[in-house]
């Protein structure tokens, strides 16, 4: 039996302590990740509350992604969500691949299309110009986590036929392979709910919450030259940022 801090009288909610000590068991390691939890039953013995409050307690846990229920089987632990910082502009093999995540892409499309108003617009080209379009679904750790869909110049995206895409990084293939510096991104983000097709592709139920970048990279000399579409698995992935209250002082 796993050791739990007692419940006590306190103007602190029971399901709220409940709450926290569960999640400093699993914090700690005492349920390591997909390790079954005791049943609200047991729970409730363990802390002397009610199963109402057990299951308030799990519900908590549960909406903040901390556990997950198998109707029939009970209530287990998450794995925790990988993540990429956004402070820092490198390539998502890159960044997973230094946490210890294998990683593996899908090419699912490569070809010439007619750049869209928007697609055009981002990479200062004219509407209608031809543009390389790249579709990749990045797999970490054998799970599908986002499709990437990446417009290039034609005559990059090209070049980029004889590389290896499903295991490396276009980023890292610009600098490292076609000497492109990169200098920054401009990003955009929001959510999206998955449609048919994105739910097919990423093993997540139709309706379900994806998070959507619009990721505009350039040149060190500050050229637009890699536009992309990045939808990721909400429950699978995290980008973190970390923010100043004061800008520093030069």
């Amino acid at each position: 039996m796993k050791n739990f801090r007692t419940v006590e009288a306190s103007p602190v909610p029971l399901h709220t302590q409940v709450r926290e000590n569960l999640r400093e068991r699993i914090l700690d390691g005492s349920y390591p990740p997909h390790s079954r939890l005791p049943a609200e039953s047991e729970l409730g013995s363990i802390f002397g509350v009610s199963r109402i409050t057990v299951r308030q307690a799990l519900g908590d846990l549960q909406r903040e992604g901390i556990i997950f229920r198998i109707p029939g089987k009970g209530t287990f632990v998450s794995r925790p969500k990988a993540y990429q910082e956004l402070g820092h502009l490198e390539g998502f093999a890159q960044a997973m691949a230094r946490m210890g995540h294998d990683i593996r892409n899908v090419v699912i499309s490569h070809r010439l299309v007619e750049a869209s108003a928007q697609v055009a617009e981002r990479m200062q080209a004219g509407a209608g110009d031809t543009v390389s379009e790249i579709k990749r679904i990045r797999h970490l750790d054998d799970e599908p986590v986002s499709l990437e869909i990446t417009y290039l110049p034609q005559d990059i995206g090209e070049r980029l036929r004889s590389e290896d895409l499903e295991r490396r990084d276009i980023f890292a293939i610009l600098e490292q392979g076609y000497g492109i510096p990169l200098g920054h991104a401009d990003i955009r983000i929001d959510a999206i709910l998955a449609d048919r097709t994105l739910a097919a592709t990423l093993r997540v139920d139709e309706g379900a919450a994806l998070l959507r970048l619009e990721r505009l990279t350039h040149t060190s000399s500050g050229k637009p030259l890699d536009f992309e579409y990045l939808y990721f698995r909400g429950d699978a992935f995290q980008y973190r940022l970390r923010v100043a209250r004061h800008a520093p002082i030069s």
